[in-house]
């Protein structure tokens, strides 16, 4: 085995390649990303299975498999940042690595729906800290010229989760049992772990800052509890449901309370004064609104083929592929403009993509809809997609310093987990009260599509606001905070 990559052979500074060691580092983070996002969604067809096996009379109550994940996602992350600084980003990243594997484990031991849920909470721990940690890794591995193209690359998860999850699923469970759902991820796991211990870079941690008390108690139970109540519309139909209002406003009334609370301790949980970047308030309000409307769209695609169409689950997961192969196809093109032209020449016309994608939706809904329509327009989507959302991220981390980027990508993807669970939500919501109110199945689909379509429209506002100009990256430049520069490219 070779030694790991130092840092600083990395490459030099005018070096701007995608060396083959950046690209070991980068599948590093791939493939751990693959195996969390993938156990976001690869659960969600093994529910009738759950209520079977584990004689269970609520669908509400194997929701939880799920649901549970989802909060523990939500609570870790804000502490990621913090962790990261003090461990050093490969030593938590193992740790989360371990923990999400141990946590696969246990998942398929599982002996009622009770264990099952709390066992998928301890992997939801794990999972949750890899996300933004290997959007570190990769900011600091790649340089301020190259993030564009790495981010390309970290996008590869987020397009494969939701395509292979129903996918993977629904063969494991008919070629097996519901516990290799869980099975797969030991090999995976382990495979990720000594790949992790050979191709990171050891880095510096720094110790000496203190971990916020006051906002982790703020933050992560106001996170869960707003989350656990957003989720619970779907179910109750209402968000003026006892189930929904009460977790829902206590955890609203801990998260504004962290909100004052965050700008008094010099190092917070999460650090709001980086808003004060201004291309990052304009990355963060567009990702938002984008992942609430285009999550909580895609998420009704396989229920459509499900309910309206008929189709298994397999075959559900695989008409939804088009969308993934034509985000693919754009993703790496948008990611390498995104390192030489800047973000608000690029992003305007995925979103115009995206909008023609869902918009068309809309209007294919029908029962007798051909398939080759709705395979098009999903088509269009993915491309819309695959060059929107990296140059979005590359835009609020590359102006900001070493220092910083833990706790900006710990930020982000908070705000994501919020915006796509809030959109999933009201998506849900729309698409049961439409069915309540009208006989007709398959139109009841048209309405969240339309509104996903005009929230989408509504985004091109701030879009308009990206930086149209090329700026300077400051991720290089640490001289202020008196860090030690991280020289990568």
């Amino acid at each position: 085995m070779s030694a790991p990559a130092s840092p600083e052979s990395l490459g030099n500074a005018d070096d701007d390649r995608i060396t083959p060691e950046i690209l070991k580092v980068a599948g590093v983070v791939v493939l751990g990303s693959i195996m969390a996002i993938l156990d976001t969604t690869v659960v969600n067809v093994a529910l009738p299975t759950f209520i079977t096996e584990f004689e269970v009379d609520a669908y509400s109550t194997v929701a939880w498999t799920i649901t549970g994940y989802t909060l523990a996602l939500a609570a870790v992350i804000p502490a990621t940042g913090w962790a990261a600084d003090r461990f050093g980003t490969k030593r938590l990243y193992i740790a989360a690595l371990t923990l999400f594997t141990l946590g696969s484990v246990l998942c398929a031991t599982a002996w009622s729906i009770e264990s099952l849920i709390l066992f998928r909470v301890l992997q939801g721990l794990g999972g949750g800290m890899l996300m933004p940690l290997g959007m570190t890794i990769m900011t600091k591995a790649a340089g301020p010229h190259r993030i564009g193209r790495l981010m390309a690359i970290l996008g590869i998860p987020m397009l494969l989760g939701p395509i292979l999850g129903p996918i993977v699923g629904g063969w494991l469970i008919d070629a097996a049992s519901w516990h290799w759902i869980f099975l797969i991820n030991l090999p995976l796991g382990i495979a990720a772990i000594v790949y992790a211990l050979w191709a990171l870079p050891g880095d510096a941690p720094e110790p000496s800052e203190s971990f916020d008390v006051i906002g982790m108690l703020l933050m992560s139970p106001g996170l869960a509890l707003f989350l656990y109540g957003v989720s619970s519309i779907p179910d109750e139909g209402t968000v003026a449901a006892t189930k929904v209002l009460v977790p829902g406003l206590i955890g609203l009334a801990l998260v504004i309370g962290f909100v004052f609370w965050a700008f008094r301790p010099e190092h917070p949980l999460l650090d709001l004064r980086l808003f004060q970047d201004r291309n990052l308030t304009v990355a963060t309000i567009v990702m938002f609104l984008f992942a609430a409307s285009f999550f909580g769209a895609l998420l009704l695609v396989p229920t459509y083929f499900q309910q309206v169409r008929g189709e298994s689950v397999l075959k559900a997961g695989l008409l939804v592929a088009p969308q993934g192969i034509g985000a693919m196809l754009t993703m790496p093109l948008a990611g390498t403009l995104a390192d030489k032209v800047p973000v608000g020449r690029i992003v305007p016309f995925g979103f115009i993509g995206i909008i023609v994608g869902v918009g068309g939706l809309a209007f294919s809904t029908s029962v007798d809809t051909p398939y080759w329509q709705i395979i098009v327009f999903l088509f269009i989507m993915g491309l819309g997609m695959g060059g929107t959302m990296m140059p979005v991220f590359t835009s609020a981390l590359k102006t900001l310093r070493t220092h910083q980027v833990a706790r900006g990508s710990t930020l982000i993807n908070v705000l994501q987990q919020v915006a796509s669970s809030v959109g999933v939500a009201v998506m849900s919501v729309v698409l049961t009260n439409q069915q309540k109110a009208s006989a007709d199945l398959a139109g009841s689909f048209r309405a969240p599509y339309l509104l996903a379509a005009i929230a989408l429209v509504l985004t091109l506002i701030p879009v308009a606001f990206l930086p149209r100009r090329r700026e300077e990256s400051h991720l290089l430049d640490d001289e202020e905070s008196g860090g030690t520069p991280v020289v990568l490219h």
